[in-house]
C-alpha cells in the first residue's frame, strides 16, 4: 500500500501547527528546518523524509502517526492489509497505522468474544467518545444503526460511541480487540 497522499500529510501539518498556536517560522525553527521547506510540505509541494516528519512531530509534541491520518469521517473502516504504512529505515519492520493517539483522551482496551444470535445494543457513551475495533477471528457487524459496517479478520473500523451503536456476530467464535477512546 502506498504512503498516504501528500495532501493528507500537508493538511495534518497545518492542522497540528495551528492547533499548537505556532507560526510556520516558529515550527520550522523548533524542528531545525528552513521555513521555506515547511511551507512546501504544508502546500503538498515537497516530499518530506521520515526524518523531517519525526522532527516536525517532535516539535509539535505529537506522535508522528498523527501526520499520516487524514481528516476523520464519522465512521472509518480499513480492510485487512490496507491503511497507511510506516516503514523503518533501519530494520525489517512495517506497521499499518489504524489510529493515532491523542493527549486529550484516554483509551480502554478490551478483548471481546461474541456469538451469533443476539445483537448487542450499546447506549451512547460520554460525549466525543470513539470506539475502535479490529476483528481477530470471525465476522462482525458493528457501528451506529445508521452506518453499520461488516468486518472480517484483520479489518478495522472506528465510529462515534456517543450515539447508540451495536455489535452483532455473523460467525461463531468471533473475537475482536475493542478500544474505547474517551475524554
Amino acid at each position: 500500500m502506498p504512503a498516504p497522499p501528500l495532501a493528507d500529510i500537508a493538511a495534518a501539518l497545518r492542522r497540528e501547527r495551528e492547533r499548537a498556536g505556532l507560526t510556520r517560522a516558529d515550527l520550522a525553527h523548533r524542528a531545525g528546518l528552513a521555513e521555506s521547506v515547511l511551507a512546501r510540505f504544508e502546500s503538498a509541494d515537497g516530499d518530506p523524509s521520515v526524518g523531517s516528519l519525526w522532527a516536525l512531530a517532535d516539535a509539535l509534541g505529537i506522535p508522528i502517526a498523527r501526520l499520516f491520518e487524514g481528516q476523520p469521517r464519522e465512521v472509518r473502516m480499513i480492510p485487512a492489509g490496507e491503511g497507511p504504512r510506516i516503514r523503518s529505515e533501519h530494520a525489517d519492520f512495517e506497521g499499518a497505522l489504524l489510529s493515532a493517539g491523542s493527549a486529550e483522551v484516554r483509551r480502554d482496551i478490551y478483548l471481546i468474544r461474541l456469538e451469533p444470535g443476539a445483537v448487542g445494543n450499546a447506549e451512547a457513551h460520554t460525549p466525543r467518545s470513539v470506539e475502535h475495533i479490529v476483528v481477530a477471528t470471525g465476522r462482525l457487524r458493528v457501528g451506529p444503526e445508521s452506518e453499520l459496517v461488516e468486518l472480517g479478520p484483520g479489518d478495522y473500523a472506528a465510529f462515534p460511541a456517543d450515539t447508540p451503536h451495536r455489535y452483532e456476530a455473523l460467525a461463531r467464535n468471533t473475537m475482536a480487540v475493542l478500544v474505547l477512546e474517551h475524554p
